[in-house]
């Protein structure tokens, strides 16, 4: 492998990481998703899988309530659909900008999370899902 090759991989890992992209599953696994939803009083979890760049999952909240959740894959924070957002649709697309995306486009705020598409540091075309409340990427995949 040419040096110039390893450099370049190198550079986009560095990129990567510092933007907060997960474009794999991180730490989790289907039994811990289980296992983290049922410590904080979630019930009858079903359906989970690993989508989108986050973990996903139908189930019921400790009031009864039928509830779809995600998880962020590296930390397993728990965002339910019913969740309030604390930051606009500019917040959320300053902070992509900070974070090195560009190209920001159909961003909306759905099941909890903030959702966009656009390319990331490196120059990929991708799907994003950020936190409501700080506006950190917690989950992408390619577009």
């Amino acid at each position: 492998m040419s040096r110039t090759v390893v450099l370049r991989t190198a550079v986009l890992a560095i990129a990567l990481a510092a933007s907060g992209t997960v474009l794999a599953r991180e730490a989790l696994t289907e039994a811990k998703v289980r296992a983290q939803l049922t410590e904080q009083g979630y019930t009858h979890i079903n359906d989970i899988e690993f989508k989108d760049g986050v973990w996903k999952a139908d189930a019921r909240s400790a009031e009864g309530n039928r509830v779809d959740v995600r998880l962020d894959p590296k930390t397993g924070r728990v965002y339910p659909d019913e969740q309030v957002a604390n930051l606009s649709e500019a917040d959320v697309r300053a902070r992509l900008a900070v974070a090195g995306y560009t190209n920001v486009h159909d961003v909306d705020y759905e099941d909890g999370i903030w959702n966009a598409e656009a390319d990331d540091p490196a120059g990929r075309d991708v799907e994003i899902k950020i936190d409501p409340k700080n506006g950190r990427v917690i989950g992408a995949e390619k577009d």
